[in-house]
């Protein structure tokens, strides 16, 4: 009989991959947004009572342009909050999906309510002695749905289908762009490593701090740049993870070219 996990967003980007990865391993649970027009801690204590080992928290308000703090606190912290106390009751692994966002445009902390909510909500796993990953920027298969939050990679390679001009912002802003599949990677590492890394949190990413015109150059797009005056207050130039942050023992297995290379293969069998 299979052990069971609870996999939390396991409709949206990352929570796909998770469930593919782990689907013919684990008998899965999934709590969704949903799940909170009900009940929902009736919802998630039903789910507990089913004996599950492991919980992937990847269900989130992930759009950083969010603004009702209501719908953003009670999605990314009051119900990562609620989930964290069940696992530290009962003894089960947490595994929390978090954010470079944490570090805001300061390094230091968060400067926006999304960046926030995730702070807020890492906080307390790890207090209950869960893992958070703080993730940087995911890219990969099943991330169509995602709309304006969806990776560079995915909205440059639609518009340029559509015979769009694409125009990047000057400066050369510096992303840490990881693959989705690291990321999965990740979350089963802690998982599988848990007396290793649990009571903290960690970073996942590629360990390089690329261009967007690497990007759209590896994918062979072609593009100009928007006026400097564009450039929106507070912008992000440099996000790069820090492999002493990592988890021990963990690293990711794809950099940009190997990424994007895999992701293209993905993306020209969708058409």
């Amino acid at each position: 009989m299979k052990n069971k996990i609870l996999i939390t967003g396991a409709k949206g980007f990352i929570g796909r991959n998770l469930v593919k990865a782990l689907e013919s391993k684990y008998q899965i649970f999934t709590f969704e947004e949903s799940d909170l027009d009900r009940d929902w801690k009736l919802v998630l204590n039903s789910i507990f009572d089913e004996g599950i080992k492991g919980v992937f928290h990847v269900g989130a308000c992930s759009d950083t342009l969010e603004q009702n703090v209501n719908y953003m606190m009670l999605l990314n912290y009051e119900v990562t909050k609620y989930i964290a106390d069940l696992c530290y009751e009962h003894n089960i692994r947490m595994i929390y999906s978090s954010s470079a966002a944490n570090y805001g445009t300061n390094e230091q902390y968060p400067s926006n309510l999304y960046g926030w909510s995730k702070y807020a909500g890492e906080g307390y796993v790890v207090a209950r002695l869960g893992v958070a990953l703080r993730y940087f920027n995911v890219y990969g298969p099943g991330e169509e749905d995602k709309g304006r939050m969806a990776s560079v990679a995915y909205q440059m390679y639609k518009r340029n289908q559509n015979g769009d001009n694409i125009k990047l912002f000057p400066k050369k802003p510096l992303r840490d762009f990881v693959y989705v599949k690291d990321v999965v990677a990740a979350n089963i590492y802690a998982f599988e490593n848990w007396n290793r890394v649990c009571g903290s949190w960690y970073e996942v990413g590629s360990g390089e701090a690329r261009g967007f015109e690497d990007k759209l150059d590896i994918m062979n797009i072609p593009y100009t740049y928007h006026p400097e005056s564009i450039i929106p207050e507070g912008y992000q130039f440099y996000t790069c993870s820090d492999n002493y942050m990592w988890m021990p023992g963990w690293h990711p297995e794809y950099n940009l070219e190997s990424g994007l290379k895999d992701y293209l293969g993905y993306l020209d069998t969708q058409n």
